[in-house]
């Protein structure tokens, strides 16, 4: 009996475990949807920016973001953490590109991080953390404004001579692939062609430096929504998982109580019959 119980007990604890799991993989795939649509309706917009931008800016040298500095010595890593676990590799895979890349580069380098999760993990890297921001679960825009302006004055106080997004880029539910995009200086497009033949109404330098700000605005906001899109789809992937695994488990604890119960019930009626024998004889 005291078997019976036990695995009855251990049948009630996975059930619990399982409803936690299914409620978990619940909440990540409705964040996921509302994370998924706003990244996917701004990512055109951020990438049309950058064409406009392009063209605008093109041999421009009057704008501090478009110039790169002399010496690059100075390199800050934008560190787009999860805000909590729970979601398979996505951070720890994230921290072992980190600290692949920094000692690949081998410039004096620190950290901006966006996210609240591992704040001592983070420290195990061995680069000094200049500045943590918070970030919600569906970031907005006044979220990526604040951390752009911040990232924008560090780049032109010469803070940082290279400002470089570390995040999970997203390529669908079940795949995120942790990579890298430098943010400032602004990097040079392909084929960008000077707007010579174009008539600026406010004149050239306030629209570029309208165009940049926007830029920098959106593109920080895309990277921060792609992040959170490949943080919930990591956690309900991984939320799905341990419900089918709680699943066999209950399935194999049942199978084991059945077995245990029928070995009780064959040991009693063994019991009667061989109590019953010896009364008669």
């Amino acid at each position: 009996m005291a078997n019976l119980r036990k695995i009855r007990t251990r049948i009630k604890s996975v059930q619990s475990t399982q409803q936690i799991t299914k409620s978990m993989k619940m909440v990540a795939a409705s964040k996921l949807r509302r994370t998924q649509a706003a990244f996917g309706d701004l990512r055109t917009f951020a990438d049309k920016s950058g064409e406009i931008l392009s063209r605008v800016g093109a041999g421009a040298e009057d704008n501090p973001y478009l110039t790169p500095h002399a010496e690059r010595e100075k390199l800050c890593y934008v560190l787009i953490v999860g805000n909590r676990g729970l979601c398979g590799t996505y951070n720890t895979a994230l921290l072992r590109y980190l600290d692949d890349s920094a000692k690949k580069d081998g410039r004096e380098a620190f950290l901006v991080v966006a996210g609240r999760w591992g704040k001592d993990m983070i420290q195990t890297l061995g680069i000094p953390v200049r500045r943590s921001f918070e970030v919600s679960d569906t970031p907005t825009s006044a979220e990526a404004q604040a951390l752009s302006a911040y990232l924008r004055e560090l780049y032109r106080d010469g803070e940082a001579d290279e400002i470089v997004l570390v995040y999970q880029q997203f390529r669908s539910v079940l795949s995120q692939n942790p990579g890298s995009r430098t943010l400032l200086p602004l990097p040079p497009r392909e084929g960008a062609a000077a707007a010579a033949d174009v008539i600026f109404e406010p004149d050239r330098k306030t629209l570029l430096d309208t165009l940049v700000d926007m830029y920098l605005d959106n593109t920080v906001h895309a990277a921060l929504l792609e992040a959170r899109t490949g943080e919930h789809s990591s956690r309900m992937t991984a939320m799905t998982s341990a419900s089918d695994n709680t699943e066999e488990l209950i399935a194999e604890l049942t199978l084991e109580l059945n077995h245990a119960r029928q070995s009780a019930i064959t040991t009693e009626i063994s019991e009667i019959v061989g109590g019953a024998a010896a009364l008669k004889n």
